[in-house]
């Protein structure tokens, strides 16, 4: 049920923590900024950024989750930056470290996981087992 752990190499670990890095500075950057809506998108930013280290099996079980998460909370931050502004110097420099963060997390991705679609189906397909498993189980005790 859980993933094998697998040793990482040094490009995986710089990746990982260049990650957190850019997710930690546009974190910051929106920590700054102040209101409600901004310092919410900054702790979500922070959480992503500790849930791409911590080292828990769950965690790393489910990485390709966070992963795919923090790619559609960074693409979703700029999308409504793009609609509604506000439009100042750096509002474009947190949005260049969410285009980075995007492409160094899709590059994680893409050598932890592979194709996200077929990841995707492999993981269904395992809900679907234990369900099945489940009650199999169920209704042999009824």
């Amino acid at each position: 049920m859980f993933a094998a752990r697998t040793p990482l190499r040094a490009t995986d670990v710089v990746i990982r923590v260049a990650i957190a890095g850019l997710a930690l500075a546009t974190g910051y950057i929106h920590l700054t900024l102040g209101g409600l809506l901004f310092t919410l998108n900054a702790i979500g930013y922070f959480t992503a950024a500790a849930a791409v280290l911590v080292p828990l099996a769950l965690a790393v079980r489910f990485r390709w989750v966070v992963r795919l998460g923090l790619i559609g909370y960074a693409a979703t931050t700029i999308i409504a930056w793009a609609i509604q502004g506000p439009y100042f110097q750096l509002a474009y420099i947190a949005k260049g470290i969410e285009v980075a963060l995007i492409v160094l997390v899709a590059v994680d991705f893409a050598r932890m996981d592979g194709n996200p679609i077929a990841v995707v189906k492999r993981e269904m397909g395992a809900l679907a087992a234990l369900v099945t498993r489940r009650d199999g189980a169920a209704g042999a005790n009824a």
